[in-house]
Formats: structure tokens, C-alpha cells, sequence
């Protein structure tokens, strides 16, 4: 298997003022295509750094995808260090010229001589074309092995992902193939879940792997088949599957999704219903998980932020009783503001969260982590109160996918 290192340029990615998902986008991909990562580095905008990360990762890896430095600033010294650790000189590419000319074009910006500079690239690389930004990408051989340079910007990188993998499809002659399916669990812990499929996982061949992926109440079981493009096994990877949906059904949510919500959208979508919110501790994250996905306007009609408890009277039709005798964060309050929602936004379904997502307000009565979820029909209400003492972040994405579960719930109902 052609053995692939990444190699991450930036001293925004070593002090952490930007999260690293290029390496985990890359190595997405790469996998899919039957390319395995040997392993990840980060680096600063550094020659000698640059260089020496280089010399290491050729005497191990087949490929190297490094990205990051290729701007036309003068702290962006990828291009000119490769040129010079490959004993070549920046020569003027016209078709890459014309492209950033016309970038420019477009955006009624003029063509400046540090615009031109992108259109400068090592004479010995091969030049990877960038449909959506100014910086090409090069690719460079050495002794058979490739060496990749993409932008740093995550967008630009993905869209190029495509050329460098048909490019080294070809170089390689790459025919393995790496198979998954994904399915969602929720309602149940990893421990259980575990013991449940015991002996299924016992029993899987060699070249099926399975994979435990918890988060945020939820679980991913991820099913692993490699081939070399035999049907045999990908039939049998999804009698597997059929298998395991089979042991765990009380518990199977979907396939290859990542949050409740698009499940919601698919129940939802043929039969006209329609769902809102009304937030207060989530701030708005539910609505973002609900538009997170295609298609969210045919049944998601919108979003109460009641974050003060004027808010909640005035939208929701929330009780200066109720907020005055259990306080904002209580069963009778979350009730109000999802009935309140539905009659305000006139949907079939409504959810509301109201809670201490901390890291201050608690009390020995309502602890930080403290909160009440309610969901509502024209027929039914279920609220339900949770404990997540975590992060203030950790907080809001448990509370809004339990929210989100508790709705599909109703849903599936039919109440």
C-alpha cells in the first residue's frame, strides 16, 4: 500500500489560532482512495523547519502532501523553499497568469505586481491547477516518490484534492479499495453497544474491521472492508451490515450522517410537516444543526432565541409565574416555550432547550450543566431534564443533539 505523509505548514496551526482540519480532510480522502497515512506533522513557517521535515518524510513515505505557505505575502516562503530544496528556479507561468488575471477580473480587483507573483512556480514541477483561489499547487518527482504543495486555505485544498488524487492514482497505479459504511446509533452507551454485537465483532473476516466513534450522545459504527476492487467483498461488507442493523435495531438511527438532524429532514420530507425551535442555553445551534442540511427550508420554518426571560414572555408566551416560582430553567418553563414556538411559528413540531450552560450562574439547586428539554405536537409534550457537566462548547452540542433526539422521537411517533 503507497504509504502517504502530510505535512501542515503554518505557525497560525502551532499556536492554535486556527484548528488543523486539513490533516483530517486529507486523510478522509486519502483513505477512501486506498492510500494510507503514515503520519501527520505540523510546522512553522520556517526554511530549515520546511526542509527538514522534507528530508525525513522522503526516506520514509511514498508520497508527501504538504500544505500551507503559498500566499503572496512575504511570510508565505513554501513556494520559494521547495524551489530551492528541488535545485530549481521560479519561472512565469502564463496559463496560471491568466487564471489569477481573471480572478481579479472578476471581483472588479486590480492586477498588482504581488498578484503576478502567484503566477511564478518552480520550471522542474508539475503545476496542480486551483479552480477556486490564486495559488497554484505543485507537484514534484523525485526518485518516483511525489511531493504535493497545496494552499493552506481548507477550501482551496479540497477542491484540489481531486487533481493530486487522480494524479496519484496514476503514478502509483492504485487499484486498492477501501470500503465503508457508517451506521448512527443513539439511546444507548458504548459499553452496551459493545456487548450487544460481541460476538458479531468475534466474527468478522480479517479484512472487516469495525470502529467505535462516540459523540455527543451518539455513536458511529464504522464498518471497514479493503479490496482490490472484488465485488465478493464489498456484497459481503453490506450483509454484514444488514446483520448488525438487525442485532442493534431497537438503537439504529441511519447511515453515513454525522448529526440527528438530517435524519429529521428525511422523515420529514415527504409528508409536509414542519418543525421550529426555541433556544435559550443553545443560543441558536439547533437551527444551525437543522440548516446544516440541503434541503432544510421545506421543513424547517424558523427559530425563537428567547435567551431572556423577557424574550420568553413577549415570543414564547412564557408566564412571569412560572419564571418567578421555578425559575427559567425548569419543566414548566421549557413546556411554554416549545408550545409557545408552535403556536408563534405554526409548525407541527417544536423543541426547546432552557438551561446553565455555565461556566458561572449555577446554584446548589441548578448546578452548571444543568438543563430542560421539551418537545411539542399539537397532541403531545415530553420534557426531560440532563446533567452534561462539561465545557460551556460541549454543553450546547450535547444539549442540542439530545434536543434533536428527543424530537425525532415525537416524530417517529406520529403524535
Amino acid at each position: 500500500m503507497v504509504q502517504v505523509e502530510i505535512i501542515n505548514i503554518g505557525d497560525e496551526l502551532l499556536i492554535g489560532q486556527v484548528v488543523n482540519t486539513n490533516a483530517s480532510q486529507m486523510a478522509q480522502t486519502l483513505n477512501t482512495y486506498g492510500f494510507n497515512v503514515l503520519t501527520t506533522s505540523v510546522i512553522g513557517d520556517n526554511k530549515s523547519q520546511i526542509e527538514e521535515s522534507l528530508k525525513i518524510a522522503l526516506k520514509r513515505a511514498d508520497c508527501i502532501l504538504i500544505t500551507g505557505g503559498l500566499g503572496p505575502t512575504k511570510d508565505d516562503i513554501t513556494k520559494k523553499t521547495l524551489t530551492d530544496f528541488f535545485g530549481s528556479k521560479l519561472i512565469l507561468n502564463k496559463e496560471v497568469e491568466e487564471h489569477v488575471k481573471s480572478y481579479f477580473t472578476r471581483k472588479n480587483l486590480p492586477f498588482t505586481p504581488t498578484n503576478q507573483a502567484q503566477a511564478l512556480v518552480p520550471e522542474n514541477c508539475r503545476v496542480v491547477f486551483n479552480p477556486v483561489g490564486t495559488a497554484p499547487g505543485m507537484c514534484f518527482e523525485k526518485e518516483g516518490k511525489l511531493i504535493f504543495s497545496m494552499p493552506g486555505v481548507p477550501f482551496e485544498m479540497r477542491k484540489m484534492m481531486n487533481s493530486v488524487i487522480e494524479i496519484m492514482q496514476q503514478h502509483f497505479n492504485q487499484k486498492t479499495k477501501i470500503i465503508h459504511r457508517t451506521l448512527l446509533y443513539a439511546n444507548i452507551g458504548e459499553s452496551f453497544l459493545s456487548d450487544m454485537i460481541s460476538e458479531f465483532e468475534n466474527n468478522l473476516p480479517d479484512y472487516i474491521t469495525l470502529a467505535y466513534l462516540p459523540k455527543s450522545n451518539t455513536i458511529r459504527l464504522r464498518l471497514t472492508a479493503k479490496s482490490d476492487n472484488n465485488p465478493a467483498i464489498e456484497k459481503e461488507l453490506d450483509e454484514k451490515v444488514n446483520h448488525l442493523i438487525e442485532l442493534t435495531k431497537d438503537y439504529f438511527m441511519g447511515f453515513e450522517i454525522d448529526n440527528i438532524a438530517s435524519i429529521i429532514g428525511e422523515e420529514l420530507k415527504n409528508t409536509g410537516k414542519t418543525i421550529c425551535s426555541a433556544e435559550s442555553c443553545t443560543g441558536g445551534f439547533i437551527s444551525h444543526l437543522i440548516t446544516s442540511n440541503p434541503g432544510a427550508s421545506q421543513y424547517y420554518k424558523g427559530s425563537v432565541i428567547a435567551y431572556s426571560n423577557e424574550i420568553k414572555q413577549s415570543l414564547l408566551d412564557v408566564s412571569f409565574e412560572n419564571l418567578q416560582t421555578y425559575g427559567a430553567v425548569s419543566k414548566q418553563v421549557a413546556e411554554e416555550m416549545s408550545k409557545g414556538a408552535l403556536k408563534r411559528l405554526q409548525t407541527t413540531y417544536a423543541v426547546a432547550t432552557t438551561g446553565i450552560a455555565g461556566p458561572e450562574g449555577g446554584s446548589e439547586e441548578k448546578p452548571v450543566g444543568i438543563v430542560w428539554i421539551s418537545v411539542s405536537s399539537d397532541k403531545k409534550t415530553i420534557s426531560e431534564k440532563y446533567y452534561f457537566p462539561t465545557t460551556r462548547d460541549n454543553f450546547i452540542e450535547r444539549t442540542s443533539n439530545q434536543a434533536l433526539l428527543m424530537l425525532l422521537k415525537l416524530i417517529k411517533e406520529g403524535e
